[in-house]
């Protein structure tokens, strides 16, 4: 590991374990379905942390952001991963296309959708929209039988608004309408929802066309605010 990323880890590592609060700790591991364990440092400490590691550091390049992501992402605690998926999206203008192959490490190492909701809005999507060239990725991503990488396509054009490529959002949605999956409906509503805010009638008219293949989840998830 290069020397700017160990010294990230170091400063990383050293505050994370000062903030720890292990009375905190069950409850938020309870409240992720004891996928992880937890040291109890809540969301805002850890950007307090994050913010107190980089001080006074040279700005991370994109080698340093790989490798402090994908050792974070060794830690046991859930907080690593939640400070690599924080540094990633403040950093994500520095990441280049070829970032895309490591966000695809993280989304499916230890995935639950606290980390994949992150890294597929604030990483994978500002990766898409600089290189139009990956959104064939995007395309496989949606059709692959990893549930997580389904969802990451579905809500990497979140952010978007305007600029959203609706066909491809919507082929997204229609193809994994019938998904098992809770996390993957969820997505499509929560995707389409979104959508909704810059083109209500477009969301309106594709759910009354595949009101038979969505789930309901996807449905009221869809429709929650244009009722």
């Amino acid at each position: 590991m290069a020397s700017g990323a160990v010294a990230l880890m170091a400063r990383l590592d050293e505050r994370l374990t000062a903030a720890a609060d292990p009375v905190r700790a069950p409850a938020m591991r309870a409240y992720m379905r004891d996928q992880f364990p937890f040291l109890g440092v809540s969301s805002p400490a850890v950007r307090q942390v994050l913010r107190a590691a980089l001080a006074g550091q040279p700005r991370p390049d994109a080698a340093t952001l790989r490798e402090v992501a994908l050792t974070c992402w060794t830690r046991d605690e859930r907080e690593y991963q939640y400070a690599a998926c924080v540094l990633l999206r403040r950093h994500a203008r520095v990441l280049d296309s070829g970032f895309l192959d490591t966000a695809r490490c993280l989304i499916t190492g230890k995935p639950w959708w606290d980390t994949v909701d992150a890294l597929a809005a604030h990483v994978v999507g500002p990766l898409v929209a600089r290189d139009r060239g990956l959104v064939t990725t995007m395309d496989a991503w949606a059709a692959d039988d990893d549930l997580w990488l389904v969802r990451t396509a579905i809500l990497h054009q979140l952010t978007y608004k305007a600029a959203t490529d609706a066909p491809r959002l919507l082929r997204y949605c229609a193809a994994q309408a019938g998904h098992p999956d809770f996390f993957v409906r969820k997505a499509i509503g929560w995707a389409l929802r979104e959508y909704g805010k810059t083109d209500p009638a477009a969301v309106r008219a594709f759910v009354a066309a595949h009101a038979a293949e969505l789930s309901g989840l996807s449905r009221r998830e869809a429709l929650k605010h244009l009722s």
